[in-house]
């Protein structure tokens, strides 16, 4: 068959960059570091990776034939994913609101940006900062302020009980330490 006639496609790659939802009518928080690696990111794509991108596909399509050219078409199918993140992330940080939760100060009541040190019915004592859903990393402790967990745990007090529905039932946090400080290496 005619490559002509054949439609490549991307639906793999459109499935890896889903992002975490928000829920309908919220809005999408984020602390200052996570927005800063956001705008990071962008402006790496924006002003550096993409420039470059596009000078060396021009230099492929100056070659000659294109559809055997594996820089024209690697260039080109790099430039589409380039692109989308572009559009994810200017749309992402176009509807964030910066929350720093350094500026809260004293406060024993978990709201969003909260460091919680939490202990369950084992005993062992384990700490969750509740970030924005683009800045969650759940082997690191940083926790969508949108995941189970975090809903269990907001507005919660030092001392409160937590219920937390998880797969085998549920299980009952104490609410042990509550801070807010700036997150770091997000």
């Amino acid at each position: 068959m005619s490559k002509a006639f054949t439609k490549e496609t991307d639906d793999e790659d459109d499935e890896l960059e889903q992002p975490q939802p928000l829920p309908a009518g919220q809005k999408n928080y984020i602390t200052p570091a996570g927005h800063r690696r956001l705008r990071d990111e962008l402006d790496q794509l924006w002003k550096t990776e993409r420039p470059a991108l596009v000078q060396t596909i021009a230099w492929a399509a100056s070659n000659g034939d294109r559809s055997e050219n594996g820089d024209y078409i690697y260039g080109k199918k790099r430039l589409r994913e380039i692109d989308r993140r572009i559009r994810f992330l200017s749309k992402r940080l176009e509807n964030a609101v910066v929350v720093d939760p350094a500026q809260r100060g004293e406060c024993d009541q978990i709201f969003f940006g909260a460091t919680v040190t939490v202990c369950g019915a084992d005993g062992a004592a384990r700490s969750y900062s509740i970030v924005g859903v683009d800045e969650a990393d759940p082997a690191r402790g940083l926790v969508s302020w949108v995941s189970p967990l975090a809903r269990a745990l907001l507005k919660a007090r030092e001392g409160d009980v937590v219920s937390l529905v998880v797969p085998g039932g549920v299980e009952e946090l104490e609410v042990v330490e509550v801070g807010y400080w700036e997150i770091v290496g997000v």
